[in-house]
């Protein structure tokens, strides 16, 4: 494999000495990009869009065009994992994602297959070989999955939800059929994992966009305990090289000292905890990534600087830090307020390094 010219994201994630804050950005791929709403339009619909090796490839390398930024993020979805363990997964522009099949009984638990990666999932790993091949070393490339709580809220809900009554019945009622699920999801998941690092992606990250729903003790048992068995089940190093593994919860500011013991390299953090207090509860034991809100790339482009800057100011100096935002970019945002934030990250990160060289 071609060595990489950009490695400043994963010496950040691995806390080694850095000459600046790198930055990517969730969903950086994605509908408030001109280029991307054609390729989309050229696909014909999301899935087939995923599905495409060659297409997913396109929209993942992107934002890189016009951004300076540090990373690539493979362009997939979570919820690739359900439709493979046979949930036949559709989506609307109304509706947003939806499952034929959900999960709602110990039979259905029963029936989900577990998705071989190269066979099921062969056209994400086609994927993740091309898009490497075309970075050419440039910057890493991040691969990732969803969290088995999180899958588990779709697949039981059938969608997206607002209150989430199926899903939190089933746990009250019946956690030993949650739990059930969960291990199934944690095979699936795990083997996915690892299936990605195999075919080139240089960082791993968890999504748990709806651990922030339960109470700080089930998220431990219900979310937190699944994704410690995914890290645990993972092969941490490939052709000589570790693998960073970031692991986001939306909402986990209670739980941020638990996160930090699962042996993941880095915790993504939402906008609702500050920097300097999820440095303080975690230490050096893990780097951090994180948390400009992404509403805030709807303001004036003084008004990103200065919230860019806080970000900066809020972790401090000395490596460990990744900057990104709290979660993915909304799809009005202005690609120009983009290059504001990334172009700000560049520009005025190297004074938090002072004390860093690079090897």
């Amino acid at each position: 494999m071609t060595e990489l010219k950009n490695d400043c994201l994963l010496r950040a994630l691995l806390r080694k000495p850095v000459n600046r804050t790198p930055v990517w950005l969730m969903r950086q791929a994605g509908r408030y990009l001109p280029e991307y709403r054609a390729t989309r339009s050229r696909a014909g619909s999301f899935l087939s869009l995923c599905q495409t090796p060659e297409l997913a490839c396109e929209v993942t390398l992107q934002p890189l065009v016009r951004f300076f930024l540090d990373a690539a993020i493979i362009f997939s979805d979570i919820l690739t994992v359900p439709d493979a363990m046979g949930l036949e997964l559709s989506f609307s522009e109304r509706e947003g994602p939806t499952f034929a099949k959900p999960v709602r009984s110990s039979s259905d638990i029963a029936r989900l297959g577990i998705p071989d990666p190269e066979v099921d999932l062969r056209y994400v790993m086609d994927t993740i070989r091309l898009t490497r091949s075309e970075l050419g070393g440039s910057v890493p490339l991040i691969g990732f999955a969803g969290s088995p709580w999180t899958l588990a809220t779709y697949m039981i809900e059938g969608r997206s939800s607002k209150d989430f009554s199926r899903v939190k019945c089933l746990l009250y009622d019946q956690p030993e059929k949650m739990h059930k699920l969960l291990e199934r999801i944690t095979q699936a998941v795990t083997l996915y994992m690892n299936a990605q690092a195999t075919a080139g992606s240089q960082v791993l990250m968890v999504f748990d966009t709806w651990g922030g729903i339960l109470t700080p003790r089930n998220y431990r048992e219900f979310s937190l305990n699944y994704m410690t068995q995914i890290i645990t089940g993972l092969t941490r190093v490939v052709n000589d090289k570790k693998i960073p593994i970031i692991l986001f919860t939306k909402g986990s500011g209670a739980c941020l000292g638990d996160i930090a013991a699962t042996d993941c390299d880095a915790i993504g953090i939402d906008w609702t905890v500050d920097l300097n207090y999820a440095r303080s509860q975690v230490g050096s034991h893990v780097a951090l990534q994180g948390n400009l809100d992404p509403a805030i790339l709807a303001a004036s482009p003084e008004n990103i600087r200065k919230h860019v800057i806080q970000v900066l100011d809020d972790f401090g100096t000395g490596s460990g830090h990744v900057f990104n935002l709290g979660h993915g970019i909304r799809p009005w945002t202005d690609p120009e307020h983009v290059r504001i934030l990334v172009d700000t990250v560049h520009e005025l990160s190297s004074t938090y390094h002072n004390q860093d060289s690079t090897e």
